[in-house]
């Protein structure tokens, strides 16, 4: 009996029990979904995120305020930040870089407000941001209808905005041309838009729902004197990256007035950098994914193991035929061997199915497109082959250890 016809005979069997082996895909299907559909999300959270940093290219950088882990008198790991850039040292960084290089100031000036325009008005999900000229060429936005910001509006302020794509399909139907040249209100401030931002599609940072306002103007309504203006970087020439972070570096100390020998207050990062920390700390994400579908899958073999056996007992008599027809106990060794196999595949491929769906399921609510884990998937074949192999040894040791002439009298 070849492999081939071992198949065809393990196929019968599992027809023949449908009921009791679909039970059993079904625990291993709920396993595999488990493992593919955790690891698929893991990966399209990541993919999401670092499509996101991506959008300032391989040529930028930021400087951020250093933040250290403290432990309290209670135990507790506090987050304890260096004190914050404030606008005169933004301004010094900007007028003292040496570098050739678009420097852009911008910060966070408000978030949960509510933008109206006639009668139409926004969730209160939107956000504001002050910003000078660079800002947009550094983050990889582009404009859609209208214009940027002139120096002069950045330096002296005005109540000018640029609305982001989600923020014009919502108040202006979509219509760009449309929207420029019209006032919107904003946490209680009236503005006039002057430019429209191309679509970056949906991230975690809801790149399209918010409004640019000149530094200068988000500093004289939102500013305190505990804001922090993040400062952000773009090189010509990505080649040039490290030179322009050992400048930035050199700097910022001197626009913070560090001393020779004091330890630095804040972070050069690179966008590349973010990306390689964020992987790096997703290792255990995936180890605790893989736990999860292990610990199902355990379950799922203890059951088949079982199934295996009542699998074993109720066909002696078949397996004293087929011995005394000529099969070897290889012969009934492999017959079992790759009836689990069988099963095992069979819900693996159930389970591989509704893990890609699941996890493609964060992929859409992250805006990214369909992603299909081939690394995954191969690791739960392989899996699935592993379980049924391990579960039906055993009894396939059984079965062909059945002496054939005690195996035909058995009722």
């Amino acid at each position: 009996m070849d492999t081939m016809e071992n198949i065809r005979v393990a196929l019968r069997s599992v027809s023949a029990n449908w009921l009791r082996a679909l039970l059993t895909t079904l625990i291993i299907a709920v396993g595999i979904m488990a493992l593919v559909g955790i690891l698929t999300a893991i990966d399209a959270a990541i993919y999401s995120l670092s499509s996101n940093l991506s959008s300032l290219g391989a040529n930028t950088f930021e400087i951020n305020r250093k933040s250290d882990q403290v432990r309290s008198r209670g135990g507790r790991n506090n987050q304890k930040e260096s004190e914050p850039f404030t606008y005169d040292q933004a301004m010094d960084f900007v007028e003292g870089y040496n570098y050739p290089a678009a420097v852009s100031v911008s910060f966070f000036a408000k978030g949960a407000t509510t933008v109206g325009f006639g009668e139409r008005e926004t969730n209160p999900n939107v956000s504001l941001y002050g910003m000078t000229g660079n800002y947009l060429t550094s983050k990889g936005y582009e404009i859609e209808a209208g214009r940027n910001f002139t120096t002069r509006e950045v330096q002296e302020g005005g109540n000018i905005a640029i609305l982001g794509a989600d923020l014009v399909d919502e108040l202006f139907s979509g219509k760009h041309q449309f929207a420029v040249g019209k006032e919107i209100q904003a946490a209680g401030v009236r503005y006039t838009i002057v430019g429209t931002l191309a679509s970056k599609g949906s991230s975690l940072n809801n790149n399209d729902k918010r409004i640019l306002i000149p530094l200068q103007t988000a500093k004289r309504y939102y500013a305190s004197n505990r804001t922090n203006y993040d400062i952000l970087v773009a090189v010509p020439d990505p080649s040039g990256i490290d030179a322009a972070m050992s400048e930035a570096t050199l700097t910022m100390r001197r626009v913070r007035g560090l001393r020779a020998g004091q330890e630095n207050d804040f972070e050069v990062e690179n966008s590349s950098d973010l990306v390689s920390i964020i992987k790096d700390n997703t290792v255990t994400l995936r180890l605790a994914a893989v736990s999860i579908g292990l610990m199902t899958l355990l379950g799922a073999a203890i059951g088949l193991m079982n199934i295996m056996l009542v699998s074993v007992t109720e066909r002696t008599r078949e397996i004293g035929v087929r011995k005394a027809l000529g099969a070897t106990r290889r012969n009934v060794l492999l017959q079992f061997l790759i009836e689990a196999v069988v099963i095992c595949q069979l819900g693996g491929l159930l389970g591989i199915l509704l893990g890609v769906l699941a996890g493609n399921a964060v992929v859409f609510f992250t805006g990214g497109s369909f992603l299909v884990p081939w690394l995954w998937i191969g690791l739960a074949l392989i899996v699935c082959t592993v379980v049924g192999l391990i579960s039906g040894l055993y009894p396939a040791l059984r079965a062909a250890a059945l002496d054939p002439i005690e195996s035909l009298r058995y009722e």
